[in-house]
């Protein structure tokens, strides 16, 4: 048996620095997508508009992404620092999808990232444009990945028991696991959700400052809007689906049914034997309900915005609704931690459900170690959080302006015409 602290302290640290990467994958994803379709609409009409919304909505992309990705490296080293007793026990199932991740990730999504930075002005227009679809395309297989591994966790199919440890047995089982696909439509589409909310609250910020982009920013607010209405509705399919499927213990601690608890927990120790298998009621109902709540009040502001977003006046000159949107940017990510927080917090006590209790996946550290390795971790981590808030904060204030990505160095030596015609597509 772990050390009661050691466990604790364990489970904190990897909640900690998985949410916080995960602030950035949601982002990620989004904004990708929204760029890539951009980028489309300039590249066929040749519009000097959306090819300037590219550049700037690019940049925010490019940033969240660099700073994101390093979370997610110093992610990883805790598999093996806290839970040697998963990856020994269940590592060649989940580890498979995570190697996978690694190379779309770090080897195939940022190479063409860098040719889509880069090769601006170098490649002719359709060759650009087909680098930023490859990098959302592999932007979404590396989030499939991810919710591969984290499906067999939930939901655990397609293996079999090998020497003790478990094996592959039926891949395809593995890679269409119902919890993965239900939790990655969920991911993507309010990975959106979380795109078209921030770009309309930095779009306010601009209008409220009265600013001279205001053509600039009134496009770019409206995009934001019409983005985040559907993808509101497509989330909470996914999630209502998901709320159908999810295991029995948690449905019952969410419900709060006192007595169905009571016998589910008397089978699984029947079952499992003796131990608590109720996960914290806090946790789980607590983070289900700020979901829902969290989801509520962005069903009033979408449905509300995509009524305001159709008249100039109200898109240009409504301050007050301005200020709203500004304040209304956190509401996606706490709707997606606190999910996330229900997803996790309600599987315990079982790392992989009905086979790994987290007490068994935990590392033999002494609890100074733990203590050592979750400060370290968590001040890394907040540090990026906090470089990278200044950085998109610093970006989005300044505005278009024609400098940065995109930007030619070579245009001081052609003609204003051929620089035009370039910035065009």
């Amino acid at each position: 048996m772990p050390n009661p602290e050691t466990l604790d302290l364990a489970r904190l640290q990897f909640a900690l620095t998985a949410g916080g990467h995960f602030l950035f994958v949601a982002l990620t994803l989004g904004l990708a997508t929204v760029v890539a379709c951009l980028q489309t609409r300039a590249t066929l009409s040749g519009s000097v508009l959306h090819a300037r919304m590219v550049r700037f909505w690019g940049q925010l992309y490019v940033i969240n992404y660099a700073v994101g990705i390093v979370t997610g490296i110093v992610m990883e080293f805790q598999f093996g620092l806290s839970w040697s007793g998963l990856t020994h026990y269940a590592g060649d199932v989940f580890g498979a999808s995570m190697a996978l991740e690694t190379v779309v990730a770090f080897f195939v999504e940022s190479t063409f990232l860098g040719l889509w930075i880069f090769g601006w002005n170098r490649f002719n227009r359709w060759v650009h444009l087909a680098l930023i679809w490859v990098v959302t395309l592999t932007a979404y297989a590396s989030a499939y990945w991810i919710l591969v591994a984290n499906g067999f966790l939930n939901n655990p199919v397609g293996h079999r028991e090998q020497g003790g440890r478990l094996v592959i047995g039926d891949a395809a089982a593995v890679f269409t696991n119902p919890s993965a696909l239900l939790a990655f439509g969920h991911v993507l589409a309010g990975a959106l959700l979380t795109a078209g909310f921030f770009m309309a609250g930095v779009s306010a910020y601009h209008l409220f400052k009265r600013t001279p982009e205001w053509v600039f920013f009134g496009r770019s607010l409206r995009t934001g809007v019409f983005v985040a209405l559907p993808a509101l509705f497509v989330t909470a399919a996914f999630g209502g689906v998901q709320f159908a499927a999810m295991q029995p213990m948690k449905e019952a601690v969410f419900s709060s049914q006192v007595a169905e608890v009571a016998r589910l927990q008397a089978d699984m120790v029947a079952r499992f034997g003796p131990g608590d298998y109720v996960p914290s009621e806090g946790w789980t109902r607590g983070a289900g309900i700020v979901m829902l709540l969290a989801f509520a009040l962005m069903m009033y502001l979408c449905l509300a915005g995509a009524v305001l977003a159709c008249f100039k006046r109200a898109v240009f000159r409504f301050r007050l609704w301005h200020v709203v949107l500004m304040a209304a940017v956190p509401l996606p990510y706490l709707a997606m931690i606190s999910g996330w927080v229900f997803r996790e917090a309600g599987r315990q006590p079982w790392v992989v459900y009905g086979l790994l209790r987290t007490e068994d996946a935990v590392s033999s550290v002494s609890p100074g170690a733990m203590r050592a390795s979750l400060i370290v971790f968590t001040s890394l981590f907040a540090l990026l959080a906090a470089l990278n808030v200044w950085l998109l904060a610093r970006h989005a204030r300044v505005g278009p302006v024609e400098s940065g990505l995109g930007h030619d160095e070579r245009a001081t030596d052609r003609d204003p015409a051929d620089s035009l015609t370039a910035a065009s597509y």
